[in-house]
């Protein structure tokens, strides 16, 4: 049948079809490496080698927050594989990754209580589009591996979009900041539920800061300032000297 004769179907309605299809075809075809290619896996031992012994580091936009890789090579394919190409199965790595970068964020601090991993939300539109929500899924990851450790660790959604926003992509640093300004908000009850802690803020890439720049505002506004901020990786220079990977 010609592919004219088939009906548009709109972003909402491919997503979770193209996220349930990727995840059967994960279980049931041997996969390539996302990162490198290489016919051995969806994560070859070289690359998940590489996420493992990668140094964490502070961010050169925002000090405060600490990423465990450059967003370069396989780190870059691997997120963008289970982004937008539904390979949930690197989910525990990378959360694995996340999670070093929230130890060397965070520092040693016994006795404070529960951490609390907060995920910047994605869009709503985009979560439909990808059927699934690749931050979240990242901070649940993380919050396992931690309490792997023994540190009584959660990942919880607080923030929520409060209006819609324009793709980020190919945004100038301050249009992004001026694009999110204002866009997140606290979701009802969350202060209940963050009561006495301070939060620790997490997503798969800093770019410019402006959006976990965004989320920290809108925690702070709500009472709960962060105590960090964590990625996987951080793009072009936002990784100081001497952080990358050894």
């Amino acid at each position: 049948m010609p592919p004219t004769s088939a009906p548009p179907r709109s972003p909402s309605a491919r997503g979770p079809f193209a996220h349930a299809l990727a995840g059967l075809l994960d279980v049931l075809v041997p996969a390539r490496c996302a990162g490198c290619g290489t016919d051995r896996g969806q994560l070859c031992p070289g690359c998940r080698h590489l996420l493992t012994t990668a140094r964490p580091g502070p961010c050169a936009a925002l000090p405060w927050a600490h990423a465990a890789a450059p967003y370069d090579g396989p780190v870059r394919r691997l997120l963008l594989a289970h982004k937008e190409r539904g390979a949930l199965r690197l989910a525990g790595p990378l959360g694995e990754a996340l999670a070093r970068a929230v130890r060397s964020a965070r520092g040693p601090r016994p006795g404070q209580g529960p951490l609390l991993l907060v995920p910047v939300p994605s869009a709503r539109a985009a979560v439909r589009a990808r059927g699934h929500d690749p931050t979240l899924r990242l901070a649940e990851a993380a919050a396992r591996a931690l309490r792997r450790e023994g540190l009584d660790a959660r990942a919880v959604p607080l923030l929520r979009h409060t209006r819609p926003v324009a793709d980020q992509a190919g945004l100038p640093a301050a249009e992004r900041h001026r694009n999110l300004h204002g866009a997140l908000t606290v979701r009802p009850l969350g202060h209940r539920r963050s009561a006495g802690l301070r939060p620790v803020l997490v997503d798969d890439l800093v770019t410019t800061g402006a959006s976990l720049a965004e989320a920290a505002r809108a925690l702070s506004a709500a009472g709960l300032p962060p105590g960090a901020a964590a990625t996987v990786a951080a793009a072009g220079a936002d990784r100081h000297p001497g952080n990358g990977p050894g």
